[in-house]
């Protein structure tokens, strides 16, 4: 491996807070140094609730990926998510300026700043401004213009805003912790770049990345993203739900989702029985599998009735790619078979891909967003085209802090 950089990705959760440290080499491999994951305080459905119990969570995990990588954090790419997260698609045009009518960079960032002046709530903040596409003298379907003979520059952009509290109260614990932010990534967007190959991208496709709180959801179209948002719904609901349903704990309704949950009641037996502790009684009782999955079900079916919902709000019927499901909560036995029977479209259930180092427990979709953080970083070192380890298909991605990290590696 060439010289590397070190990177660091802190995704701060509603169940975990997970930092992991990475070294990118010079053609952008990704290999993990350390990774430290503790139970989240201080947080619900992505948002600080308690400052105090944010920035132990944050700084346990920092402690935990300093010991096992020996190296020491200062910096870091951090996720953001919250139902406060959302999205606008906005144009900008500018005339071509320069003598020979060619477009150059100026004009491009001139287009783009067009773009940003959409007027935004003084109450939020805007993290993202991605290009979706530009247009050449009307002439659209241009993936980059610089260089080309034009009289007027026109590029379409998807800008992805946050909540100005928010992103204060979470830049504060992270500041607490001991750590300045590289970069506020939203989660869905460093899922993709985690989870989704170019082809998904460009054809169509959603990323939705299921936690305990929230889903992050993330809609793909021609490479580039035009559909962002937070949806108010993830696993501790199906967790409360069982726990209501049978008179239970909510730990013991976690163990029960995951040891015996399902969505797919056509592989649940009529018959199979299992045993519950009740609040309130001394003595257990048996209930049915079938009877807790089906709880399950429900829950998880109006969830993927609220996501189709919001695809279709986006003005979207199909994504020919389907739908990318990642995160902790997808991680449910027969979600992909559910999703597929309500949303009418493929879904499968994916992992990081791409990495390379201390990755036995990574590889698993409850950490997407936090290897996603990390390849956010990378790609700026080849220009948006990282290389991968072999096992993983090759991934496309979105420039980020190009010029910071180039001054690594002159």
């Amino acid at each position: 491996m060439e010289r590397e950089a070190v990177l660091v990705g802190i995704d701060v959760g509603t169940s975990k807070v997970c930092a992991l440290i990475g070294e990118v080499s010079r053609d952008g491999r990704l290999t993990i140094m350390g990774h430290g994951t503790v139970p989240a305080s201080g947080l619900k459905k992505g948002v600080v609730i308690n400052i105090d119990q944010t920035v132990r969570s944050i700084a346990d995990a920092v402690e935990r990926a300093e010991r096992l990588s020996g190296w020491k954090i200062d910096r870091a790419f951090v996720g953001v998510g919250g139902q406060h997260v959302e999205s606008l698609n906005s144009p900008g045009q500018v005339a071509v300026t320069g003598r020979q009518r060619e477009v150059a960079r100026q004009d491009i960032e001139r287009a783009i700043e067009v773009a940003r002046a959409v007027p935004i709530p003084s109450n939020r903040e805007v993290l993202h401004v991605e290009r979706r596409g530009f247009s050449v003298d009307g002439q659209g379907g241009v993936k980059d213009p610089l260089g080309m003979s034009a009289l007027r520059l026109e590029v379409e952009t998807h800008i992805v805003t946050a909540s100005a509290t928010a992103i204060q109260n979470l830049s504060k614990c992270v500041a607490a912790a001991g750590v300045k932010i590289d970069e506020l990534v939203v989660n869905s967007l460093a899922s993709a770049e985690a989870v989704l190959n170019p082809t998904e991208k460009e054809l169509g496709v959603a990323v939705a990345d299921i936690g305990a709180g929230t889903i992050d959801l993330a809609l793909f179209q021609e490479g580039s993203p035009f559909h962002t948002r937070v949806l108010p719904v993830g696993g501790n609901n199906v967790t409360n739900d069982v726990a209501i349903g049978l008179k239970t704990s909510l730990q013991v309704a976690e163990e029960l989702k995951i040891g015996h949950g399902s969505c797919d009641l056509r592989t649940v037996a009529e018959d199979e029985e299992i045993s519950v502790s009740v609040l309130g009684e001394d003595a257990g009782r048996t209930v049915s599998r079938r009877e807790v999955c089906q709880i399950i079900e429900a829950r998880m079916r109006e969830t993927f009735e609220l996501t189709r919902n919001e695809i279709r709000a986006a003005g979207v019927d199909m994504l020919p790619a389907g739908i990318i499901l990642t995160g902790g909560a997808s991680q449910l036995s027969g979600i992909a078979e559910l999703g597929r029977d309500v949303l009418q479209m493929p879904v499968r259930v994916a992992s990081p891909t791409g990495i390379g180092g201390l990755v036995d427990t990574l590889l698993a979709p409850g950490y997407s967003t936090s290897v996603g953080l990390l390849q956010w970083g990378a790609l700026s070192l080849t220009g948006g085209e990282p290389a991968r380890y072999e096992s993983a298909p090759a991934m496309g991605g979105l420039r980020r802090m190009r010029d910071a990290l180039r001054s690594i590696f002159p």
